[in-house]
């Protein structure tokens, strides 16, 4: 495939598999890596966003950061569509609750993402466009979720540009109101990206925070312990 390495990635035609995890958290990547892979060859270094290539129980898996915010993971996951043919995006990232349902080490499944981010209005589209996963990636992560035992959600989350002061609110309402159950910063790019270039994507997602009863989770815990969204999203493989 053609313009390869880019200026994001570093790899050769070959060396990431057709279904890739994309953890924000380049050290979660390498977590990853560590611990459910086999086999593993790292492909990516650049801008320390690092990328590995190995088997999970027998099926060729990648696994790379993509920072934080649209605009990162938008340079990355169109990279990894258009220019090294990467099928299946499968996010796995932290997220806020915005619901009283939705409780620390929840999983949700990001079935569609709203936005206060202008990513997807850049594309030009006459309208609002509705950000969605990939329907048969979400039936098997919400299978294997079932057969886990874990307890998780799937609807609606914002994907939003601002981590520190959220505008949850847009003419009156807010998004909760909306039923949108947690609040990240990725999904709403990823899954235009993905439309765009006819790939799968879908975002699962591990509460680690709660705007609703103030819990919070430690850095450290988000990188090495919320290992059911890993579990998850590895058996799309």
């Amino acid at each position: 495939m053609a313009n390869v390495p880019t200026p994001h990635i570093e790899a050769a035609v070959g060396d990431i598999a057709e279904t890739v995890l994309l953890p924000g958290d380049p050290l979660r990547a390498k977590y990853i890596a560590d611990n459910f892979l086999t086999d593993v060859k790292q492909f990516n270094s650049t801008r320390n966003m690092l990328g590995f290539t190995g088997y999970y129980e027998g099926k060729r898996v990648s696994v790379m950061g993509t920072g934080m915010g649209c605009a990162s993971i938008g340079i990355y996951s169109y990279e990894l569509i258009n220019f090294y043919g990467c099928k299946n995006l499968i996010r796995i990232g932290t997220a806020g609750a915005l619901s009283p349902d939705v409780h620390i080490r929840d999983v949700v499944l990001a079935q569609g993402a709203c936005t206060n981010s202008n990513y997807v209005r850049n594309f030009g589209i006459p309208g609002d466009y509705a950000p969605i996963c990939s329907f048969s990636l979400l039936r098997k992560a919400v299978d294997k979720a079932e057969e886990m035992g874990v307890r998780y959600h799937v609807g609606n989350v914002l994907s939003s540009d601002n981590f520190y002061t959220q505008q949850n609110t847009v003419l009156g309402r807010t998004f909760p109101e909306m039923g949108v159950l947690a609040v990240e910063m990725e999904a709403a790019a990823l899954y235009t990206n993905a439309a765009l270039g006819h790939a799968n994507a879908l975002a699962i997602l591990t509460i680690s925070d709660s705007a609703v009863t103030g819990e919070e989770t430690t850095a450290k815990e988000r990188e090495t312990t919320f290992t059911n969204m890993m579990k998850i999203a590895l058996s799309l493989a």
